[in-house]
């Protein structure tokens, strides 16, 4: 027996029962690890009758330190700050702590599209996937959205992987590289996670182009002061793809002067009428952008990026129309848990004080003054919705025509049905987390629609 066959086994320890922990604990197990998983709180169902069909030991509701502070490496979930008590023990330990993305990037050697931002990235990342699939191309969704990387990779095959980033997810990445980078802006979010100082949220946003080499790629929105402040500020290795709305020096993507959307690479070009894109408004013109100039360098067929951006459907939660009653229309945008995301979605409204804008949940150091402007010309009331909405109160009082204080989503709806005139839109777009009445942005935007179409009856 050879001293190799005889060394233990790798422990590897994984922090939260999730879609990404489950799939590293797969993945660890089918790399011969000795995998043990941990969480805090409760496992969903369908994780725990994975883990156990697997046969992977697990534990729920509590961490039992001594199981996990003998691990060789912990991989951790992305929802786990570092201040967790969990974590300062293991940093005290000195045990490595990776995220999943960067603990399945060791096992692949396929091409990696990595998409980030404040806002945009769920459409960018589905739209780019939808290109590539379309086009015939072995691809697999992960990050955010799709399937566990580390399960996909453990399990299957695929060329190429789309993968949608946060912040969150970058943290713990520092070997992984990314193919392609895109960065499509960059405003205030999730700063409580970090000591509410911007830089330390762009600092983990750039990690996106960490590894980078000359043969690879990295696209952004030109205009953004916040990338643009940044890239004073360091070197890049990748060559560089701006985008913008408009034509400037150096741009590869942009709306030429007959409202064509035009795309240069040197793998691919390709132009079309920006009305025949499937999505509209400003902040979708950008992530049709992102994706078109991904697949460009990707060497797919400029018929099939045409067509793929033609015919793509949107995003569930995110601009999404849900009835028009009584000549009212109603737009859940309830993914928008951050200011910039609602103002993206107001700057999409017609002009005019049509609009009855739902606001509130639980804010994460939000500054309204970046919607304010939107607001006083489109906005003719605000239901504010939450179990706190002092703040939003304050704020909009005497910039808006009328302004509601509701505690509970049927109260909400019940004031916009009261507020809202022919010819207005409703729009949840709330620019908050939604943990103070909802399990999810998603549990809050099918409660929305449900309550919506219950006025239909």
């Amino acid at each position: 027996m050879t001293s190799e066959s005889m060394s233990p086994r790798k422990r590897l320890v994984v922090l939260g029962g999730g879609e990404s922990g489950v799939g590293a604990a797969i993945l660890g197990k089918e790399k011969g690890m000795d995998v043990f998983l941990s969480d805090s709180g409760t496992i969903p169902a369908k994780y725990t009758d994975t883990l156990q069909a697997e046969q992977i030991p697990f534990e729920q509701g509590g961490h039992t330190e001594s199981l996990i502070l003998n691990a060789d490496e912990v991989v951790k979930s992305p929802g786990i700050p570092p201040t967790a008590p969990i974590m300062v023990k293991i940093a005290g330990k000195g045990i490595p702590v990776i995220s999943e993305i960067e603990f399945a990037g060791r096992y692949t050697d396929a091409k990696m599209v990595c998409i980030t931002g404040s806002n945009g990235k769920t459409t960018t990342t589905l739209l780019t996937y939808h290109i590539l699939r379309e086009a015939g191309i072995n691809v697999g969704l992960a990050g955010n959205v799709g399937r566990s990387l580390a399960l996909q990779v453990a399990r299957e095959h695929h060329d190429v992987y789309v993968i949608e980033l946060s912040s969150f997810q970058l943290e713990n990445m520092y070997d992984f590289k990314a193919n392609i980078a895109v960065m499509l802006n960059i405003t205030p979010d999730h700063l409580d996670r970090y000591d509410y100082k911007m830089q330390n949220y762009i600092n983990a946003k750039f990690r996106i182009i960490r590894n980078q080499t000359p043969q690879d790629a990295f696209i952004f929105w030109q205009d953004d002061p916040v990338i643009q402040a940044q890239l004073r500020q360091i070197t890049i290795e990748a060559a560089q793809y701006p985008f913008s709305d408009r034509f400037e020096e150096g741009v590869d993507a942009y709306v030429d002067a007959i409202d064509n959307l035009i795309i240069n690479t040197p793998a691919t070009s390709l132009s079309m009428p920006r009305k025949e894109l499937s999505l509209h408004g400003l902040h979708n013109l950008y992530n049709s952008m992102a994706a078109g100039l991904s697949a460009c360098l990707l060497n797919i067929r400029k018929e099939d990026i045409r067509r793929a951006l033609e015919d793509f459907e949107g995003v569930e939660h995110r601009l999404e129309f849900v009835a028009d009653i009584a000549g009212v229309r109603y737009i859940n945008d309830s993914k928008a848990t951050n200011v910039n995301s609602c103002w993206y979605a107001l700057e999409s409204m017609p002009e005019g004080k049509k609009v009855v804008l739902i606001l509130g949940g639980k804010d994460k150091g939000n500054d309204y003054s970046e919607i304010e402007p939107l607001v006083r010309a489109k906005v003719k009331a605000i239901v504010a919705m939450g179990l706190h909405n002092e703040k939003i109160l304050e704020f909009f009082e005497g910039k808006v025509p009328e302004i509601r204080d509701t505690h509970s989503l049927q109260d909400a709806v019940d004031a916009c049905v009261d507020l809202a005139a022919p010819g207005d839109t409703v729009l949840l777009s709330p620019c908050c987390a939604s943990f103070d009445l909802f399990k999810s942005y998603e549990d809050r935007g099918c409660r929305f629609k449900d309550a919506v179409k219950a006025l239909e009856k």
